[in-house]
């Protein structure tokens, strides 16, 4: 933190200066893995962007992303720039530059913001860190229907793939499509559960802190797919546990459940069925 806010303080560029993520998360355990997500707001960027040899200040460079750069994985963050550096000495930095001009998009883009340095006193209502845009969102119902229609018309895919004897096809529409729609669906009952105030973190990392044991284990348990015949126990498994989960959600929710799952499940059995006909 010191060569952080030193580097900032001697730099005219560098106006703001904020920090985002679990270090600024009262919730978060400490540990010595977390990274420092940085925000430089600056008053122009080129210079940063163009001449690298600044990054070295920091320590020395194990590896660094630019996701910014990238060809192969397309940027999203506009006119945003960051670094995201490994250090040898096993510190990570996460540094965003921030154009000063959008100063206001950056302190309203994550309730986990705070603000370490302001030259100018620009930052009128310093934020509060909170978790409240991290928060699950309750769904609508046609949002909720949806996510069964996704779930039920993906199954027929990888029970086809099954049968064609595509295992790459068929355990990347389970891994992609179904279980991500059976962990939407299990965050969905915690929301339920917690009134929607819960956090569960990138990649529901912290789900298992809130679900049940049965539902953890169940979960586990469609990572199995080493066989083509484990690939059919987990697509069975998983419109048991669907379903399950699926009624919870909408009786909470007083939606409806749609009435065309055990119609779709009698198809990809009898697919199984005559797959393993002798």
């Amino acid at each position: 933190m010191q060569l952080i806010m030193n580097f900032a303080e001697q730099d005219e560029r560098i106006r703001v200066v904020g920090m985002n993520g679990s270090r600024v998360n009262k919730n978060i355990e400490k540990d010595s893995y977390q990274d420092y997500d940085i925000v430089y707001l600056v008053t122009e960027m080129d210079s940063f962007i163009k001449n690298r040899e600044w990054i070295d200040y920091f320590g020395e460079i194990l590896i660094m992303q630019t996701p910014e750069d990238s060809e192969l994985f397309p940027p999203s963050l506009g006119n945003w720039f960051s670094f995201l550096m490994q250090f040898t000495d096993g510190n990570r930095i996460d540094l965003m530059l921030v154009p000063i001009e959008e100063l206001d998009s950056y302190v309203k883009n994550d309730s986990l913001t705070t603000i370490l340095l302001d030259k100018d006193e620009r930052v009128k209502n310093k934020p509060i860190p909170t978790e409240e845009s991290h928060f699950l969102q309750m769904p609508t119902e046609n949002q909720f229907l949806d996510a069964c229609n996704e779930f039920w018309w993906v199954s027929t895919y990888v029970a086809k793939g099954l049968c064609r004897n595509e295992f790459l096809y068929a355990t990347n529409h389970i891994e992609k499509v179904m279980r991500e729609e059976i962990l939407r669906l299990i965050a969905w009952k915690v929301g339920c559960q917690y009134g929607f105030q819960v956090n569960l973190g990138k990649s529901y990392k912290f789900l298992e802190q809130y679900t049940t044991a049965r539902d953890w284990q169940a979960l586990q348990q469609t990572f199995q797919l080493s066989t083509y015949d484990n690939c059919w126990r987990v697509l069975f498994h998983m419109f048991e546990m669907y379903r399950e989960l699926v009624t919870f959600v909408a009786d909470r929710l007083q939606f409806k459940v749609p009435d065309y799952d055990q119609n779709v499940e009698a198809y990809v059995r009898q697919l199984h069925h005559d797959a393993n006909r002798p």
